[in-house]
């Protein structure tokens, strides 16, 4: 599909009459003006709500749409406090603007990632929503001359019932005065009872769109005049291009220029299917100072193993309480195991692609794309060409997928864009191809966990030993806040905390390896592969105690009731305790970010081949106050996908710096065929709201693995469970079953 850039996306507010309502004091007017209705005169946006004479409410939605809700969720928030009509609601996604437009949960940055949006905004969006229904109020008690008291709202209308009066917001707006301050306005405790959109279902505001068709992506965007850009990229990270032979290259029709760059060679073509063409038929020698090169994922595992278990390495202090090594010394038993996880591609389904205008003098630069943080996007195009960030603008789109790819300060596809419309003085269209995404990838780092625990007489846990060996994500990702961080890199070392277990005694540490390979969040990040060591140790240590898996957690988690809940809600409707002829239950429980969720795997093994299958998925999640339930299940149910991806079949391999794998025939993702029977439960509860978007993708690994120990007797300490690795496993045990 071809769409030619326009602005209907916004044309519903043009002509429209009405006030806006702002708090923000020297929001710069073009942050206020909607393009569309700055040239007709007529409407006037501010940063948030705009109420229109004909009723309609224009909430504005400052987070990236990539298929998980939040362009629904947070509009609702503010309607609900604003007690607007859900019907005559608009939502218009917001401009860049970490000042105005930035999640108070991530440090005011405009970023949409790990499962923070709604926890991030709800309080701020609840205010801001309460200050509009205030004001609405104001203006009537003035209007009618009544106490502001008597006054009360249903959706889209206030009411005096003394008089049996009644007023709609679109009248209100044909005379209503805006304060210069915005109004205090104290929240009321989160009352679920009183909701009325908040916990309500509802269909999303972006579903119709995909359905018929008329969404856009930055895919189908066509810009008059454009060129289409394809890069041959260095296929270790930092190695350089030493010679071109481009002769080839530009004797393609439809080539128009090659261009050199620091990381690579840019083709430049009428098409894409030329510009890619001319890639084809360039000679490049690569140069010899990557740091990655003669670095192999077998490699990997073994630095990384050694130095898991070498006491003298250098560590990073993650957690530590009471002490550990102490009562190791003193347990009855010991128990110690090694736990590994590859590499793994975000494998999100829109290949990464953006447009790029650079103006003629170089001076200013106008993208369209579709970003997880369009202020980062920005800072990146602003210091490619040298200029001010008021000097870049940005059109977002849908995004068909993100995972954490299209995120963060090195959006290199944007990058693209940028340096080679510079080079051709036009539009440039860059698009790149699966091979391109999953050669240049950035990747879920290399992981090998090693955990030491005791347990004393009577089978409880004494002392608590982790230690995380994996690549450095930060000090690649985002270099800056690495430095902020002081080397403590939550991307790669989330996960192996344990806030809820009863472990009073407990050491956990990460070593960081520096291999040169390019690393990133992928949904779930550390905790899919730290969790995954954890759940799976969890359950060694409940074998060795002679206790049931899940009564084992229920007792390191007395002092946690939410946590016990949705392990013993997974348990009822599993059925857990019921033992299935020829297939195997495994438990897996996890606290992510305040948000509490269990999970329940029923799996049978090809005693021939070692395939695993996974029958059903049972899950139960408390995140609090679920906004909008429906599609937090929709998005349970995805991770859980996800997760069967990462646990048995997803897997990048490295040869001498460079990535194996080339698209989905050798990079495994899950087909239909793939995916299990899902049952959820959403466990709603009376606290803030925490993340939901990828709780449940930790869950899977470990969940599959000790359902196979549950069948066979045979434990499997390594992700993805390939069926190869599952036959031979079963072979040095001497495992026969089936």
């Amino acid at each position: 599909m071809k769409t030619t850039v326009n602005t209907q996306r916004r044309q519903f507010m043009v002509g429209a009459a009405g006030f806006t309502f702002g708090v923000a004091a020297g929001v710069p007017s073009a942050l206020l003006t909607n393009e569309a209705a700055a040239r007709s005169g007529s409407v006037m946006l501010n940063h948030w709500v705009t109420v229109f004479t004909d009723g309609t409410v224009a909430i504005m939605s400052p987070a990236a749409e990539m298929g998980q809700g939040s362009l629904t969720s947070l509009p609702r928030i503010v309607a609900e406090e604003m007690d607007a009509d859900w019907n005559r609601v608009r939502v218009v996604p917001s401009p860049a603007s970490d000042k105005i437009y930035g999640n108070p949960g991530r440090g005011y940055t405009q970023y949409t990632a790990g499962s923070a949006t709604v926890s991030g905004y709800f309080d701020s969006l609840r205010q801001f929503g309460a200050q509009v229904r205030y004001v609405l109020l104001d203006n009537v008690a003035r209007q009618w001359n009544v106490p502001l008291a008597e006054l009360s709202t249903q959706p889209g209308v206030v009411l005096h019932q003394k008089t049996g009066r009644r007023i709609t917001y679109g009248e209100i707006a044909a005379f209503a005065k805006v304060p210069e301050k915005a109004p205090a306005i104290t929240l009321e405790p989160l009352a679920t009872a009183q909701f009325r959109l908040i916990g309500q279902d509802t269909p999303r505001v972006d579903v119709d769109g995909k359905h018929n068709g008329t969404a856009q992506y930055s895919i189908d965007v066509q810009v008059p005049g454009m060129l289409h850009g394809a890069i041959l990229r260095e296929p270790v990270d930092g190695a350089g291009v030493a010679s071109v032979d481009d002769s080839a290259a530009r004797a393609v029709d439809g080539v128009v220029d090659v261009v050199r760059l620091k990381y690579g060679v840019g083709v430049l073509a009428t098409s894409a299917w030329a510009a890619f063409q001319g890639r084809k038929a360039l000679k490049v020698t690569w140069g010899n100072a990557a740091t990655g090169r003669g670095f192999s994922t077998d490699k990997g595992l073994a630095q990384f193993s050694a130095a898991a278990s070498n006491p003298s390495q250098p560590t990073i202090d993650w957690e530590r309480r009471g002490d550990a090594a102490a009562r190791l010394k003193s347990a009855a038993t010991v128990v110690e195991a090694e736990y590994r996880s590859d590499y793994a591609y975000h494998a999100q389904m829109e290949p990464l692609n953006s447009i790029a205008a650079v103006s003629a003098m170089g001076d200013a630069v106008e993208i369209w794309c579709g970003v997880q943080s369009q202020p980062m996007a920005i800072t990146v195009a602003a210091q490619a060409l040298g200029i001010p960030e008021s000097r870049v603008k940005i059109n977002s789109y849908l995004l068909g997928g993100g995972f954490g790819r299209r995120g963060n300060r090195d959006v290199d596809f944007v990058l693209d864009s940028v340096l080679l419309s510079r080079a051709a003085g036009k539009p440039v269209k860059v698009t790149w191809t699966r091979e391109d995404d999953i050669h240049a990838g950035r990747f879920r780092p290399l992981y090998v966990n090693r955990l030491r625990a005791g347990l004393d007489d009577a089978g409880n846990v004494a002392g608590w030993y982790h230690r995380a060996v994996c690549d450095h994500v930060m000090a690649f990702m985002d270099p800056l806040r690495f430095k902020i961080v002081k080397g403590r890199d939550p991307i790669a070392l989330l996960g192996t905390e344990v806030p809820t277990y009863d472990l009073p005694d407990r050491t956990i540490e990460g070593v960081l390896q520096t291999t040169g390979m390019r690393t990133n969040p992928l949904r779930g990040i550390g905790f899919t592969a730290n969790s995954f060591a954890t759940e799976v140790f969890v359950d060694e240590l409940a074998v060795r105690a002679g206790v049931d898996p899940v009564e084992f957690r229920l007792r390191l988690l007395k002092a946690h009731p939410r946590a016990r809940h949705v392990i013993e809600e997974t348990a009822k409707m599993a059925d857990w305790g019921r033992r299935r002829p020829g297939r195997g239950l495994g438990v897996a429980y996890v606290s992510y970010s305040g948000t509490q969720v269990a999970g329940i795997a029923e799996v049978s093994v090809d005693s021939q081949t070692g395939a695993i299958r996974v029958h059903d998925f049972w899950c139960s999640i408390d995140c609090g106050v679920a906004v909008h339930p429906d599609n937090v299940v929709a998005q349970t149910e995805g991770s859980i996908v996800y997760g069967i991806g990462l646990a048995l079949t997803e897997r990048i391999t490295i040869a001498e710096g460079a990535v194996e794998q080339s698209n989905f025939y050798d990079y495994h993702v899950p087909r239909m065929r793939d995916v299990p029977q899902m049952h959820i439960k959403l466990i709603q509860t009376r606290n803030q709201p925490t993340g939901a978007g990828q709780m449940a993708v930790p869950l899977v690994p470990s969940a599959i693995s000790n359902a196979v120990f549950q069948l066979t007797g045979v434990r499997l300490r390594q992700q993805p469970m390939l069926a190869n690795r599952v036959k031979q496993a079963m072979l040095d045990s001497g495992t026969r079953f089936g």
